[in-house]
C-alpha cells in the first residue's frame, strides 16, 4: 500500500489544493498524512481571501521523514507557500525526497519551497504564473501547462498552475503512487 505526505502551515492553505488531493488518495486507498509545521489544525483559505474549512494535521513537519512516505504533496496558497518556503522542516523534507528519489509534488504557489529548497536547477516544471522569474532564476525552466510531470536529476517532480488544474494534478499524483 502507498503512502502519502502532506505538508502545509497551519494558515493560509489554498482550500481546494489540499481537500481534492488528500479526499482522492483517501479514496483510492492510500495513507495519507498530513504535516503542519506545528501540528494544529489547517485553516484553509478560499483565493487568498474566503476563510474554508479546517483541515486536521496528524503530526508536525518536524516529526515526519520523507523516506517513510511515497509522496510529498505541496498545496498552495499564497500565504501557506511563502511560510513554508522559510521553513527548515519543509526544506529538509523536500531535499529528502529529492535525494531518496520519492515523487514530489507542487500546486500553484507551492513551488517557492522548491525554488529556496535548491530543487529546480534543470527542472522543467509550471506554478501559479507569478513565480515564472523566481523559478527561472532558480535554474529551472517554466512552462504554462495544467499539469508538467519532470522525472530528470533522480526524482519525479509533479506541478500544476491553479486550482483549476487538479483533475490534472490529482491524476498524475495518483499515477506516481500506483
Amino acid at each position: 500500500m502507498s503512502d502519502a505526505l502532506i505538508i502545509s502551515t497551519s494558515y493560509g492553505t489554498e482550500t481546494d489544493e489540499i481537500r481534492t488531493p488528500l479526499e482522492a488518495l483517501q479514496e483510492a486507498g492510500v495513507t495519507t498524512t498530513v504535516a503542519s509545521v506545528d501540528g494544529s489544525r489547517i485553516q484553509t483559505l478560499g483565493a487568498d481571501r474566503t476563510t474554508g474549512p479546517l483541515v486536521d494535521s496528524d503530526t508536525t513537519l518536524g516529526a515526519v521523514a520523507a523516506s517513510d512516505h511515497d509522496i510529498v504533496i505541496i498545496p498552495g496558497g499564497t500565504l501557506n507557500a511563502d511560510e513554508l518556503r522559510i521553513d527548515p522542516d519543509a526544506q529538509r523534507i523536500v531535499r529528502d525526497a529529492a535525494a531518496n528519489g520519492i515523487p514530489v509534488a507542487a500546486i500553484c504557489h507551492g513551488p517557492w519551497l522548491l525554488v529556496t529548497a535548491d530543487l529546480v536547477v534543470g527542472k522543467t516544471l509550471t506554478s501559479y504564473p507569478t513565480l515564472a522569474a523566481d523559478i527561472i532564476n532558480a535554474g529551472g525552466s517554466w512552462v504554462d501547462e495544467e499539469v508538467c510531470v519532470d522525472p530528470t536529476n533522480g526524482f519525479v517532480l509533479i506541478t500544476s498552475r491553479t486550482p483549476e488544474d487538479l483533475p490534472a494534478f490529482t491524476g498524475a499524483v495518483l499515477d506516481a503512487v500506483a
